[in-house]
């Protein structure tokens, strides 16, 4: 009988979250559209185009920014010229450790 009801009770709690959250979603997407309805309106008033929001992204500029020459005095480059191959070698347990 406790179970059932503390079964229901959390359903329903989960229930009112997810309302709660996607009400939250909806008026989000709706403070963003009449945000966007009076940027476009007063673009219309003052007569310059409507442009769309959009995210400039450069990205000659963040290749730039990994892949640059190391600066004047660093370091220089690791070479990999001098890397020793190492040999595997396969272990193999010994039975007598084990007892």
């Amino acid at each position: 009988m406790m179970n059932t009801i503390f079964g229901f009770v959390v359903r329903v709690v989960l229930l009112l979250a997810g309302l709660i959250f996607m009400a939250s979603l909806l008026v989000a997407a709706l403070l963003v559209l009449v945000l966007w309805l009076l940027r476009a309106l007063w673009a219309k008033l003052t007569g310059q185009p409507v442009r769309p929001w959009t995210f400039q992204v450069n990205r000659q500029a963040m290749w730039q920014h990994f892949y640059r020459p190391p600066a004047h005095g660093a370091a220089p480059r690791r070479d990999d010229s001098d890397v020793i191959d190492a040999e595997v070698k396969e272990i193999k347990e010994d039975k007598r450790a084990g007892s």
